[in-house]
């Protein structure tokens, strides 16, 4: 899959989440064969940007080609100056949010809320692809709700305001992430531009990702939820696809290995006591993968320092029956 100049490694991309996909967690997923990873969601107001949250989400990726920013707002003018900036910065290509369904976001008439305003999409696109040189895409869902299906129609305005990619999540923003996602519409959606489409929504396993490819004709897939504690999800696909056999699965030691250079990154890039608190999100996730880990992950989230969180994973891999879940 191509977008611009840019051919990708894998056509399993991971997908931007606030909160989630940080540095050291994006490094992780590149790590296991990740086509691309793009920064956490970031404001287009720059003059936010000096906050120690929005610095460390505008921390790019300049060793991995190509650097991918995504930033959100609905002003056209504003998310144009915000391009130029990521640009500056090292972006080589600039992501626009119109899928985030969170109320903080649409409040502000920002995200998934952009898709009531097709008229506010196509000057927002044609201002933000005018003012930089490097390939711009767009992050769609399939509509604002279900009597609002409009993601053939913003498609093909991204297709015409010069749009080089579109990913599109396969329910409205009124579904949040309830129900099944639409793949038959991501399907239309395909068939109706001619631009790569790339697929996202429910795709948590190998399997998953075979049907939703046939399903779809996508050109990639999204990944999000399903590499939440699980980012060897890219290696997974990738063998599903290749040979569409037997998935190898991770040895013991691997995944030790995983988690404990996963926890000492994020204590590297928040310190301390923010390292500790963000690894408890993901090692909460880890553990839904894991067997017999009730009691590790009782104690590893309430642990106050980043020695005792390393202790405890450690202690825990060091267990007879300690591992990854054959289910997982």
């Amino acid at each position: 899959m191509k977008i611009g100049p840019y051919t990708l490694s894998s056509p399993f991309v991971l997908a931007p989440m606030a909160g989630v996909t940080d540095a050291p967690f994006r490094r992780l997923c590149r790590r296991f064969g990740a086509g691309m990873t793009t920064s956490e969601m970031t404001t287009a107001d720059i003059s936010l940007w000096q906050t120690p949250k929005s610095r460390r989400r505008l921390d790019l990726d300049l060793d991995a080609e190509p650097v991918a920013v995504q930033i959100a707002g609905s002003e056209p003018e504003q998310l144009a100056i915000a391009a130029r900036a990521c640009v500056e910065r090292g972006a080589q290509i600039i992501d626009i949010n119109m899928g985030c369904p969170a109320k903080k976001v649409c409040k502000r008439l920002a995200g998934s809320a952009l898709l009531q305003d097709e008229t506010l999409v196509e000057r927002i696109l044609t201002a933000v692809v005018a003012a930089v040189d490097v390939p711009v895409t767009l992050k769609i869902r399939t509509g604002w709700d279900p009597e609002h299906r409009n993601g053939e129609t913003i498609a093909r305005i991204a297709e015409q305001s010069g749009i080089q990619a579109l990913a599109v999540h396969g329910r409205t923003r009124a579904c949040r992430y309830r129900g099944h996602a639409e793949f038959e519409t991501i399907a239309r959606i395909k068939d109706a531009i001619s631009i790569p489409v790339i697929a996202n929504g429910d795709i948590t396993t190998p399997e998953k990702s075979l049907e939703v490819l046939r399903l779809t004709n996508a050109d990639g897939l999204m990944i999000g939820r399903g590499a939440q504690g699980r980012p060897w999800i890219f290696q997974e696909l990738t063998q599903a696809v290749q040979n569409d056999s037997v998935i190898t699965t991770l040895a013991k030691k691997d995944l030790r290995d995983i988690m404990l250079g996963h926890l000492q990154d994020l204590h590297r890039f928040y310190g301390e006591p923010g390292g500790v608190r963000v690894a408890r999100k993901h090692l909460t996730w880890y553990c839904q993968h894991l067997v017999n880990a009730d009691e590790f992950r009782y104690r590893v989230v309430r642990v106050e320092s980043a020695s005792e969180q390393v202790d405890l994973t450690q202690e825990y891999f060091d267990r007879e029956g300690a591992g990854i879940s054959q289910a997982a």
